[in-house]
């Protein structure tokens, strides 16, 4: 059987995981004939697997459009493709072959609504981009989603069959060289690895920086995996950052051994209150990491079995301000 394996958004991330966790999974079957679709990851090809990159892709979404609704579409048919694994949330239009989509954005499915004037992009994501992901949940003849919150979500939502809906959790498969040390610096040291996207919150750790500077707690450090040029948002927050003296420092983007590093000698602070799984949380957790988390479904049943976990609502700074003093001074 041939199965074209589609995903030209993945860049990095947890995009890029799910990406390469099935061509791990995909090259021990010797048994089908695989093509994967991508823009940028150079995966190399094996004996059953066939990599075509287009990197024009990522130039702008003009061309992720065109790639989508013509060039994708001629694929399935040049290599007589059999079935289709779409793990970029739709499924390719004008073909009539067994589709299977994975659904790993969360945002049509949050409970909290973005504001068009606030949020355009985001509102437009949700309000409008999200229609394309519910009409690709009921063309597909197959729907993997990572977590049950997500599959129940879906369910609600769209009313499609239960049995229509597999969940694939997430497998880690690094082995852990070191778990978090306890130490007086550990515990005043808190580490959020996250993307500037203004759901991720960095915000709500800023505001509760500003509570303990109030009560002249500043003997402790944030790192975010932030250049401070991402967006408004951060460039708005580096300012405020700066302008206040915040212990607060930019490191921008680590390789994993460095953020694996960083899970044995912090405290990880997870405020984001959209994600359909949140892999912090896991490999945090598996580091024996002390992990503040907002009280959200998605961290509600990753950590469901975690016990050094502290939650708090992530529009609550105070709390968060509070939780960190705990560590700071206790």
């Amino acid at each position: 059987m041939k199965i074209m394996v589609f995903d030209v958004p993945a860049v990095n991330g947890g995009a890029l995981s799910v990406l390469n966790e099935f061509y791990d999974q995909y090259k021990m079957d010797k048994e089908n004939e695989y093509y994967f679709i991508v823009s940028l990851p150079e995966l190399k090809e094996q004996d059953n697997i066939k990599v075509l990159r287009f990197p024009w892709i990522k130039k702008n979404w003009i061309n992720r459009i065109y790639f989508d609704n013509f060039i994708a579409p001629k694929l399935i048919k040049r290599y007589s493709i059999d079935k289709v694994l779409s793990l970029q949330n739709i499924i390719i239009p004008h073909t009539t072959i067994w589709q299977t989509v994975y659904i790993h954005n969360s945002l049509p499915f949050s409970e909290y609504r973005f504001s068009f004037l606030k949020h355009r992009v985001l509102w437009i994501y949700q309000n409008i981009l999200s229609r394309k992901i519910y009409k690709s949940i009921k063309k597909a003849k197959e729907v993997i989603v990572q977590t049950e919150w997500m599959k129940k979500a879906i369910i609600n939502k769209l009313h499609v069959n239960e049995s229509k809906i597999k969940i694939n959790p997430i497998e880690i498969s690094f082995k852990v060289k070191k778990y978090f040390v306890k130490s007086e610096e550990s515990y005043k040291t808190f580490f959020y690895p996250a993307s500037g996207v203004e759901f991720k919150n960095h915000r709500v750790i800023v505001d509760a920086c500003l509570l303990l500077q109030e009560k002249n707690i500043c003997n402790y450090k944030v790192i975010f995996t932030l250049y401070g040029n991402e967006n408004k948002h951060i460039t708005k927050l580096l300012e405020i950052i700066k302008k206040n003296n915040l212990p607060i420092d930019f490191v921008g983007s680590l390789k994993i051994d460095e953020v694996f590093d960083y899970y044995t000698k912090s405290i990880l602070i997870f405020p984001s209150y959209i994600e359909t799984v949140g892999l912090p949380l896991i490999e945090a957790s598996l580091h024996k990491t002390p992990i503040i988390v907002s009280n959200c479904e998605f961290s509600a049943e990753i950590l469901k079995n975690y016990e050094n976990k502290f939650t708090f609502n992530p529009f609550d700074s105070k709390k968060l301000a509070n939780l960190l003093k705990q560590f700071i001074v206790g």
